[in-house]
């Protein structure tokens, strides 16, 4: 019988083991060479593949040809990957304020509670959401077609959005009151806008309007807040009479606007543009006392009148201007550039600053009788006696001996007045007009003086009352 225990034939199978180590050699010895070759293979097409490469890139006839494709890989490369980048990242972006625009009928309904813009937020990806903040036509929509008077939820809806975004709007809903139109006509009245570019010699007349009244349409009680209608009258720049179409708008009576439809929303106004003028000499008015022993001689003026601007009724009052002088500060002669105070109601003067050549000289006084004394502003038309029959007093003039030797009692003042006075004897002050173009200064050696006044209306009256009881 064949035994087939190997431990029992040890030879064979040393020789098993011989044989298989020896083939594994073998292959091994394949693979090494193998890869050697590969290796040495991909040296060479690395170093054949450099030298071709720097032939290209160090050639000038190839070089710009590299740029270019190097140039166009790179650009392609950057705007794919952004592209894929923002087409993958989705983005919410806020518009706050987007206006809303009303579907209704405007010539019979007004509409309140509805607001004027909401904030709409914009979600979807970047690309698109871009566009929408380049686009810049969209709105928000109130639909209130084929609604009739009174309150309503209304839903505010998005329009002219991209398909491709999602749009919230917040507040998505408004409480909407809806009233009926009535009409009621009001008076015209009128504003002069910009009159701060009309220059100020310009005086504006009365404006005449093609129509005096105006139909104001709105709710019932938004015509109740309208206390009146005004033409804005637009004067920039204007020289000459001129014509225009103002403006009507409708105020509450604060002055606020009020929203409502004016019927017309125009009017054809004609306003007249003068310009009065007047020619006066310049005087000087003296601040304080002038210093011991001295006195103003004359003073010479570069311009002796100027031109002054204001309404006619105004030029009427006036016969001169005035220049302040601080009296206190002159001590010798002296050449000063002073402003011309701008008397009230003048609205310009032309020169409005004048040189002044200052001559000083000694004071002397002198003392002048006879000056006849005056009574003003006798509106009532009283009696008045004066006490001892008083009517003139005595005035001490002080100025330079050429200025005082001009003066005659003619030429002062005097006078007291009656405006508070009520019927009865009682003591008024007097005073004395200082005339600023003499550059005397006057005193007066009484200050005050009795007067008795009596009503002649009381008399006329008494006188009557006794002739009927004479009658009787």
């Amino acid at each position: 019988m064949k035994n087939n225990d190997p431990r029992q034939n040890p030879m064979k199978d040393s020789e098993s083991k011989l044989e298989l180590a020896n083939k594994i050699a073998r292959q091994s010895k394949k693979v090494v060479k193998t890869y050697a070759t590969i290796e040495d293979g991909l040296f060479k097409g690395v170093r054949w593949l450099s030298s071709w490469i720097d032939r290209i890139l160090f050639n000038p006839r190839y070089g710009k040809i590299v740029s270019l494709a190097l140039a166009v890989l790179l650009y392609l490369t950057v705007n794919f990957t952004n592209t894929s980048l923002s087409n993958n990242i989705q983005s919410v972006f806020e518009l706050p304020s987007v206006p809303v625009t009303i579907n209704y009928n405007s010539d019979m309904f007004e509409i309140s509670g509805l607001p004027g813009e909401v904030a709409a937020y914009v979600m979807g990806e970047m690309s698109d959401v871009q566009l929408v903040r380049t686009q810049k036509s969209y709105s928000v929509v109130a639909d209130l077609s084929g609604l009739t008077e009174g309150t309503y939820q209304v839903k505010l809806q998005p329009k002219d959005f991209s398909e491709r975004v999602n749009v919230k709007l917040e507040p998505s809903t408004a409480m909407v009151t809806i009233k009926k139109k009535v009409t009621t006509q009001f008076d015209l009245s009128y504003d002069f806008i910009n009159t701060d570019k009309l220059d100020n010699i310009y005086i504006l007349g009365e404006p005449q309007f093609e129509a005096t009244k105006v139909n104001v349409r709105a709710a019932s009680d938004t015509l109740d807040s309208i206390a009146f209608v005004k033409a804005l009258i637009d004067v920039s720049g204007k020289t000459a009479d001129f014509e225009q179409d103002a403006v009507l708008v409708a105020y509450d009576q604060t002055g606020t606007p009020v929203k409502a439809d004016i019927i017309p929303s125009t009017v054809k106004v004609n306003v007249k543009v003068t310009s009065p003028s007047k020619d006066v000499p310049v005087a000087v008015e003296l601040q304080g006392e002038m210093p011991e022993g001295k006195a103003i001689e004359e003073i010479i003026f570069d311009h002796s009148s100027v031109k002054i601007y204001a309404q006619q009724s105004v030029l009427d009052k006036l016969d001169k201007v005035s220049v302040q002088l601080d009296a206190t500060k002159l001590t010798s002669d002296t050449k000063m550039y002073q402003t011309i105070t701008l008397p009230t109601g003048v609205r310009q003067i032309n020169p409005a600053r004048v040189n002044m050549d200052i001559k000083l000289g000694d004071a002397v006084s002198k003392t002048i009788d006879n000056v006849a004394i005056n009574a003003i502003n006798n509106t009532n038309r009283y009696n008045v006696q004066t006490k001892d029959d008083q009517i003139a007093v005595s005035v001490t003039v002080y100025g330079t001996q050429a200025n005082v030797d001009k003066i005659t009692a003619g030429d002062i003042y005097v006078y007291f007045d009656m405006k508070d006075l009520q019927p009865g004897e009682q003591e008024v002050t007097l005073q004395v007009n200082q005339d600023a173009g003499t550059y005397v200064k006057y005193t007066l050696q009484q200050a005050s003086l009795t007067v008795n006044v009596t009503d002649p209306s009381n008399s006329a009256a008494t006188d009557d009352n006794d002739s009927d009881g004479g009658t009787n």
